[in-house]
């Protein structure tokens, strides 16, 4: 399964491959936007964890990439019309409110059969301004927050 090209400024989708997001708060299993109410429904592939810092802003979190510090989180593999649903929650597309940006990043999970393989992945990244002064979730988990 490849990845699909989306031009956030246009809407639009070169492929209509599938592809994978990580989510790491409101949108994992269980939590208040739970990505797998969405439609078409996204197929679990694993937990996993990225390397960044997790920010509590209330009512959801922002992750920044990089650092020594793990964020835990969920690993989908998405639909097209799935991943436009997304970028309208984290408001990517169409207007862009410059909360979130989207990053994609290779994240290594260990699948249900054993097997570690390792996905690019489509993750919403939170603004650094946006996380001034907000507190830090140390676990590294949203759900543990």
């Amino acid at each position: 399964m490849s990845d699909t090209t989306h031009n956030p400024a246009t809407g639009t989708l070169a492929t209509s491959a599938w592809r994978y997001v990580f989510v790491y708060g409101t949108l994992r299993r269980g939590e208040q936007r739970d990505i797998n109410v969405l439609m078409p429904a996204p197929v679990f592939i694993a937990c996993a964890q990225v390397a960044g810092t997790l920010y509590n802003l209330g009512d959801y979190p922002g992750l920044r990439l990089g650092g020594s510090q793990l964020v835990w989180g969920e690993v989908y593999q998405i639909a097209p019309e799935l991943e436009r649903q997304l970028d309208e929650i984290e408001e990517v597309w169409p207007q862009q409110t410059g909360e979130y940006a989207r990053r994609e990043l290779r994240v290594m999970v260990s699948e249900v059969s054993g097997s570690k393989l390792e996905h690019t992945c489509l993750i919403y990244e939170i603004a650094g301004q946006r996380t001034a002064g907000m507190p830090v979730i140390a676990s590294g988990d949203w759900l543990r927050r």
